[in-house]
């Protein structure tokens, strides 16, 4: 039986192919009926007519995904981050290419035979761990979501997808070594109540601790399975379960605890909300309950009938105990239904079947988590707070607008 072949021919310009391949690959550019750029399929893999009559390849050293599947990353301008593609994903785990990163100065390469972390200040036995040291103390292994405290693209359009509305969250399996563990074995002392984490990336990122969230922190070496990825902390990293991202601090070298807050940089000129009343709000690390639909959302296009309307939800405080839909604008509310595992501080996925008459309306979510924390809407958010507190922990109601044509864009809203 002869192989079949890819028929393409090897030296075409990528302009011949997108021209060439219009017919066979369907229309170039797809557009909503408002006539808005969605997408482009020009260049659309090559595969057999029947793949049971080709061989296929064989065994490799690094598993890839199909070709037909695109997941990515969206960049900011100043590449400092890169969001998760929400709207592309399924269950709630996010593989660890897609993981949303933030850094201040870049990712930094760092050899792990050479790495260190020192821990030290109010401790009995100042010592210095190699990696290789910390893989040696008991692991443990948790799933739970890291989020960036600036969440929120507030000045989103119409045509924002969900993953360039908030893709700074993402979720994984971590493992490594309790925090706490560490801190028996440098006989930490009683009376120190803050501890300094301290990163070995060119802006040093440090950040206070408070003793209250020791208890649950990690040091971490791996990430679904395999050693955590340069943009998420390699070789080592904090892991703060719920806390703003920015507290666990990346490629972690150094540790020192103490009876006050130190007060840094990160901590001070950012990360501190003024608030209306006139004060700031300081330390404010734990992520309050949030959600956002998933599915219909922004580039989608949908039909009358019924829907299955989709999202995930997540709190710093614990575990989700439920998700609201409104299919009318907010003027009423239904339960979801939660999808199993529900884990503490945790992504959350829900669905809700709609059976949506065609007719322009606003669909919205809200979660509710297991302290009764009811996620605010936008104006609520505002009468609380202010808009001095933006941009750090917003957590607003958002929703999107389906269209009677059928297109599906963020409903914007304003912020005064």
């Amino acid at each position: 039986m002869a192989e079949e072949k890819d028929p393409r021919p090897s030296n075409v310009t990528r302009r011949a192919a997108l021209a060439g391949m219009a017919g066979a690959a369907g229309t170039l550019i797809s557009r909503a009926a408002t006539g808005h750029e969605l997408q482009v399929s020009s260049d659309r893999p090559w595969a057999p007519d029947d793949p049971t009559r080709v061989l296929g390849d064989w065994a490799s050293a690094l598993g890839e995904r199909s070709p037909f599947e695109r997941p990515h990353r969206h960049m900011s301008a100043a590449r400092t981050s890169s969001r998760t593609p929400h709207q592309a994903l399924h269950g709630t785990i996010t593989p660890a290419d897609l993981h949303f990163e933030r850094h201040h100065a870049g990712v930094p390469r760092i050899d792990p035979e050479r790495h260190r972390l020192v821990v030290h200040g109010m401790v009995q036995r100042p010592t210095t761990f190699t990696v290789e040291d910390l893989m040696r103390f008991p692991s443990v292994s948790r799933i739970c979501f890291l989020e960036c405290s600036g969440n929120l693209w507030r000045d989103a359009p119409e045509q924002a997808t969900p993953q360039e509305l908030c893709g700074l969250t993402s979720q994984s399996e971590w493992t490594g070594v309790m925090l706490s563990t560490l801190l028996r074995e440098v006989g930490a002392d009683p009376a120190a109540s803050w501890l300094l984490a301290e990163g070995a990336d060119a802006a040093v990122l440090t950040r206070s601790i408070p003793r209250p969230l020791w208890d649950d922190a990690m040091i971490v070496y791996a990430q679904n399975g395999e050693p955590v990825r340069p943009s998420n902390g390699y070789p080592i990293r904090l892991l703060n379960p719920g806390c703003e991202g920015n507290s666990s601090v990346k490629w972690l070298r150094r540790i020192e605890l103490a009876d006050g807050p130190f007060m840094t940089r990160e901590e001070t000129s950012k990360y501190t909300e003024p608030l209306r009343s006139g004060g700031a709000r300081q330390f404010s690390l734990i992520m309050d309950a949030r959600s956002v639909i998933t599915y219909p959302a922004y580039p989608d296009s949908v039909e009358k009938g019924w829907i299955e309307i989709q999202g995930i939800a997540w709190s710093g405080r614990g575990r989700i105990a439920s998700a609201e839909v409104s299919t009318d604008d907010g003027r009423s509310w239904a339960p979801a239904r939660l999808q199993e595992p529900v884990l503490p501080r945790a992504h959350t996925r829900f669905r809700h079947l709609f059976e949506w008459d065609g007719r322009d309306t606003v669909i919205q979510s809200r979660a509710v988590d297991e302290t009764g924390y009811v996620q605010p809407t936008r104006e609520a958010f505002l009468a609380a707070r202010g808009v001095g507190a933006i941009p750090y922990h917003v957590n607003p109601v958002t929703g999107w607008r389906l269209r009677a044509g059928g297109d599906v864009v963020y409903r914007v809203q304003e912020w005064a």
